[in-house]
């Protein structure tokens, strides 16, 4: 029995000798249950907010009632129209015109923006149109009245009389994000309204030669001819933007398409249901961009800024001082980078307000302060 219980005794002080060697110089060996386990990746939980919906049907069911199909017509000397060739509606009644004398029609889209019947499109949908119709989404037909146009933003505010109407419900476009989802509805080439889906690529497009006065929502969402002037949307249903424009060399739309955010379209509209037209900021300067020759020679070490290369006698900017070759680098504040932005910091302010103006001149900053007036037509 003494033998049996030192045998024992031998053989647990040899485990526990084994255990301390292998926890010295073998941790791994002790872990490696454990190790199994945790070797198997952690799979995480989706986020719902990355989670989009299955359909855009109640969206699109909200905002369609409100987007238009426009058609113009208008007198063209010519030969008579080819086969096919689309006939305006039978309520456009032109005076008689001459044999050789024919009507043309036109298509575009537009939104119904207030109870009131005021429609919003683009100015080239209803430029040089003698007759204008709209026709909404239930199919009815109406005559519509030029309210105002503004050709610098390419808009124009149309009304018709049609009790009932639905008018669109506005988002904001200040809150669009790159990735956000829209859909762009209209009538592309006059097949009816149309849906398509897509994202914001940008925003904030300047520069692209359209308008005088630039901020586009560019997006992917397929932007056809027939598409000017309908609704941009978001996933809600809101309408986020008017569609202008698409980058084409086949006359297709190639997921390149511009849309003019919907935060400066009701400003215009707004302005001109009051007014009668847009009122915006004029100095009475003509500007030109810096080149890299033309900054050197001011002593400037960049491009930013505007040079001043003319300026109107008794307009404002002469008033408050500043002559032909400033630099004008700041402006209320914020910096000048080229023309258009120039002028667009200009075209915000109401005319009566001071606006500050800080230039170059002779290698030294100025500054003066102006009395913005109303910019001519």
């Amino acid at each position: 029995m003494v033998k049996l219980s030192r045998f024992l005794l031998q053989a647990a002080l040899a485990g526990v000798a084994v255990a301390v060697i292998v926890a010295l110089f073998f941790p791994g060996l002790l872990d490696q249950e454990r190790t199994g386990a945790d070797a198997i990746p952690h799979v995480t939980e989706p986020t719902t907010g990355i989670q989009g919906p299955v359909s855009y049907a109640s969206g699109v069911a909200r905002a369609a009632p409100a987007v238009v199909n426009i058609t113009t017509s208008r007198i063209v000397e010519g030969p008579q129209p080819l086969a096919g060739e689309q006939v305006p509606p039978d309520f456009f009644h032109a005076p008689p015109h001459s044999p050789a004398d024919r009507e043309q029609a036109s298509l575009g889209s537009g939104v119904i923006m207030t109870s009131a019947g005021h429609v919003l499109t683009n100015h080239h949908v209803i430029e040089k149109a003698e007759a204008i119709a709209v026709v909404l989404a239930n199919g009815d037909a109406h005559p519509a009245e030029i309210i105002g146009i503004d050709p610098d933003t390419d808009l124009a505010v149309l009304r018709i009389a049609a009790p009932g109407v639905t008018a669109a419900s506005i988002g904001r476009s200040r809150d669009l994000r790159v990735g956000d989802v829209v859909l762009a509805i209209g009538n592309p080439f006059g097949v009816g309204q149309t849906v398509t889906q897509g994202i914001v690529s940008a925003t904030g497009r300047t520069e692209l030669g359209i308008n005088l006065f630039e901020d586009f929502i560019q997006t992917d969402a397929a932007i056809n001819p027939g598409n000017s002037g309908g609704a941009l949307i978001n996933a809600l249903g809101e309408l986020v933007g008017i569609n202008t424009a698409i980058f084409t060399r086949s006359g297709g739309s190639h997921g390149i398409g511009f849309a003019i955010p919907v935060d400066l379209a009701r400003d215009v509209m707004n302005e001109i249901i009051e007014h009668g037209r847009v009122a915006r900021g004029w100095l009475g300067i003509e500007v030109q961009a810096l080149d890299r020759a033309l900054a050197e020679s001011f002593g400037m070490d960049h491009t930013r800024g505007v040079l001043i290369a003319g300026i109107l006698r008794g307009g404002p900017a002469a008033l408050a001082g500043l002559q032909p070759g400033d630099v004008v680098v700041r402006l209320d504040g914020q910096q000048v980078d080229n023309t258009r932005g120039a002028l667009n910091i200009i075209a915000r302010k109401r005319p009566g307000d001071e606006i500050a103006i800080d230039a170059r001149r002779d290698g030294e900053l100025i500054h003066l302060e102006a009395t913005v007036d109303i910019r001519p037509i």
